[in-house]
C-alpha cells in the first residue's frame, strides 16, 4: 500500500502536535458529537439492530472465506454486461492502468466520485505526474484539494477545517481550478454550497471521463453501487463518456438480498440517515444511456496478505462507515492526520499497518494509538473487534513472528524500541506461570508501596509519562479472600 504521507512522523509525535491545535479540536469535538448523536437516534429506531449487525458480519466473512470464487464471477458478470476487468496486485499496478484507460481516451482531465481506494494507492498523484488533471467533486474532497491538504476523516474528509477556513480557501483557490469563487462569499452554508455546485458544473458537463470506487460490488449480476449525499456521484457516473471504477477485492457481496443488509446499516452508521439521498447502480454499459465504455480496475495491495491473517483479517469486513471514529477518544483529540494514512481512526490503525505492514515507525506506531476503551467495537456496524486486533498488532511489533507479505510467508524481526515490553511480558508470562511466585511478589509489592515511585525509571518512563502508575492496594485480592472466605471454606 502507498499512500504513507510523506514526511510524517511516528503517531505519537504526530499527536502530541495536533493536541496543540485549540481549532483543530474544537472542530472535531464539535462535529464528531454531533454525528455520533445523530447516528445513535438512527440506529435506535430499530428493533433488529443487533440482527442486522451480526447478519454483516456474517456475509462478509462468508465473502471473504471464498474470495476467490466471486471475484471469479465478478469477472465473469461485468464482462458479460459489456464492461472490462482489469486487476491490479498493488498501487504502482493500478495507477499504471488507470493512467493508460485516460490516455486512451484522448483526454486530459478526470472528474472523480469520493473514493478511498484512489487516495490509497495515490491515483491524483500519478495521473498528475502523467499530465491528466484529477476533479475531485465531493464538497469535502474538494475543499480538501483546493486547500492543497490531506483527509482527515473517511466520511467528512474536511472535517478539521470550520465554515471561516473554507470560505477563505474557496475565495483564495477557486479561481486556479476553474470558475472563481462569488464576490462576497460569506461562511453560511448555503453559500458556500452555492458555491462549489456553480465551480463544480462546468466540470460535470465538459468531463469525457469519470473515475469512481464503490461501495458494494454485487457478484451475482456484476452490479457496482455508489451511495452519497450530494449528488456529485451520480453526475460523475451519468454524464461521462468512459467511467472507471478502482475498487478493493473486499468490496463483494455475493447477492442482491446480501446487500439489502448493508443499505440499511451503511446509511445510518456513517450519516444517521434512514437512507441515503443517492444510491447509484450500474451494471456494464448500456446503448445511449451512461458511459459507453466502463472499466472496472480490482486491486489488492495488500489485502490478500491481511486475508491470510486469521485475526486480522476481519478488518477486511469494514463498509467505511466512520462510526469507530465519531466514538474514539483518541481521534477526536488528535485528528485524522496524525495516522499517517488514508485510513485514520480506529479502523485505520489496525487496517494501514495490515495493507502496508508494520516495518516503517508509523506503521508500527499505530497499533498503539488506542485507549483500548472497546467504543469502537460496539459501534462497528460489522463487529470488527478492533480492541483485539489492535492487542493481535501489537504483539507482532514486539515480538515479530511469520507473517504473509505479497503472498510469501516472511518473519519479522521485533521492532526497535521495545526491549522494556518484551522483557516485562517475559516476566509476566513467569510470574503467572507460578502462583506461588505471583503471590509472593504481590505481597512483596504491598508492604513497600509507600516507597513506589510516582514515575517508573528507565524504559518505563515512557509509559508514565502519559499515565498515573496505579497504587498497589495495602492486600491482595488473593489474600484478601483467604482471609475472609478461606478458613470457612476449609472447614468444609
Amino acid at each position: 500500500m502507498s499512500g504513507t504521507f510523506v514526511g510524517m512522523p511516528a503517531f505519537p509525535k504526530a499527536a502530541h502536535q495536533a493536541v496543540g491545535d485549540a481549532t483543530l479540536r474544537a472542530n472535531l469535538k464539535h462535529a464528531t458529537h454531533t454525528i455520533r448523536d445523530k447516528r445513535a437516534r438512527a440506529v435506535a429506531e430499530l428493533d433488529d439492530w443487533a440482527a442486522l449487525r451480526e447478519a454483516g458480519k456474517q456475509i462478509k466473512d462468508h465473502t471473504l472465506r471464498h474470495l476467490d470464487t466471486y471475484l471469479v464471477q465478478v469477472e465473469e458478470t461485468v464482462t458479460a454486461a459489456g464492461g472490462t476487468v482489469h486487476w491490479a496486485t498493488d498501487a504502482d499496478e493500478a495507477n499504471r492502468i488507470v493512467t493508460r484507460l485516460v490516455q486512451e481516451s484522448g483526454e486530459s482531465e478526470v472528474v472523480k466520485v469520493k473514493s478511498m481506494a484512489t487516495q490509497e494507492i495515490g491515483l491524483n498523484e500519478a495521473l498528475e505526474a502523467a499530465g491528466i488533471a484529477a476533479y475531485e467533486t465531493d464538497l469535502a474532497e474538494l475543499i480538501v484539494q483546493l486547500g492543497h491538504d490531506r483527509p482527515s476523516h473517511i466520511l467528512v474528509p474536511a472535517i478539521h477545517r470550520n465554515r471561516g477556513e473554507i470560505r477563505d480557501i474557496f475565495t483564495k483557490e477557486m479561481a486556479a481550478w476553474g470558475r472563481p469563487a462569488p464576490e462576497g462569499l460569506t461562511d453560511t452554508p448555503a453559500e458556500l454550497a452555492e458555491a462549489a455546485r456553480l465551480h463544480l458544473r462546468e466540470k460535470f458537463l465538459r468531463a469525457k471521463v469519470g473515475i469512481s470506487g464503490a461501495n458494494f460490488m454485487v457478484a451475482e449480476t456484476g452490479t457496482l453501487v455508489v451511495v452519497e449525499s450530494e449528488g456529485n456521484g451520480r453526475m460523475c457516473l451519468t454524464l461521462p463518456e468512459t467511467l472507471i471504477s478502482v475498487v478493493g477485492i473486499e468490496k463483494i457481496v455475493p447477492t442482491w438480498r446480501d446487500l439489502e443488509v448493508f443499505l440499511q446499516t451503511l446509511p445510518r452508521s456513517s450519516t444517521a440517515e434512514r437512507m441515503n439521498p443517492y444510491t447509484s447502480m450500474w451494471t456494464g454499459t448500456t446503448d445511449t444511456d451512461g458511459p459507453q465504455t466502463f472499466h472496472l480496475v480490482l486491486i489488492d495491495n495488500g489485502r490478500t496478505d491481511t486475508l491470510a491473517d486469521e485475526v486480522g483479517r476481519q478488518a477486511l469486513r469494514c463498509i467505511r462507515c466512520s462510526a469507530c471514529l465519531n466514538v474514539c477518544p483518541v481521534y477526536e483529540r488528535a485528528g485524522g492526520h496524525a495516522y499517517g494514512s488514508v485510513y485514520p481512526g480506529p479502523i485505520g490503525a489496525i487496517l494501514s499497518p495490515q495493507l502496508r505492514g508494520t516495518t516503517s515507525e508509523i506503521d508500527a506506531s499505530l497499533p498503539y494509538a488506542s485507549s483500548l476503551c472497546g467504543a469502537c467495537y460496539e459501534v462497528c456496524p460489522v463487529a470488527i473487534d478492533i480492541p483485539e486486533v489492535l492487542v493481535h498488532l501489537r504483539e507482532r511489533v514486539v515480538q515479530g513472528g511469520e507473517v504473509t507479505r505479497r503472498g510469501a510467508k516472511v518473519t519479522l524481526k521485533p521492532a526497535k524500541g521495545h526491549a522494556g515490553e518484551r522483557a516485562a511480558m517475559r516476566a509476566a508470562r513467569w510470574a503467572f506461570t507460578y502462583p506461588a511466585a505471583l503471590a509472593t511478589g504481590q505481597r512483596l509489592a504491598a508492604r513497600t508501596r509507600r516507597f513506589h515511585p510516582r514515575t517508573l525509571p528507565g524504559p518505563g518512563k515512557a509509559w508514565t509519562a502519559t499515565r498515573d502508575l496505579p497504587q498497589v492496594p495495602a492486600e491482595s485480592f488473593r489474600d484478601w479472600w483467604q482471609r475472609t472466605h478461606g478458613t470457612k471454606e476449609n472447614g468444609k
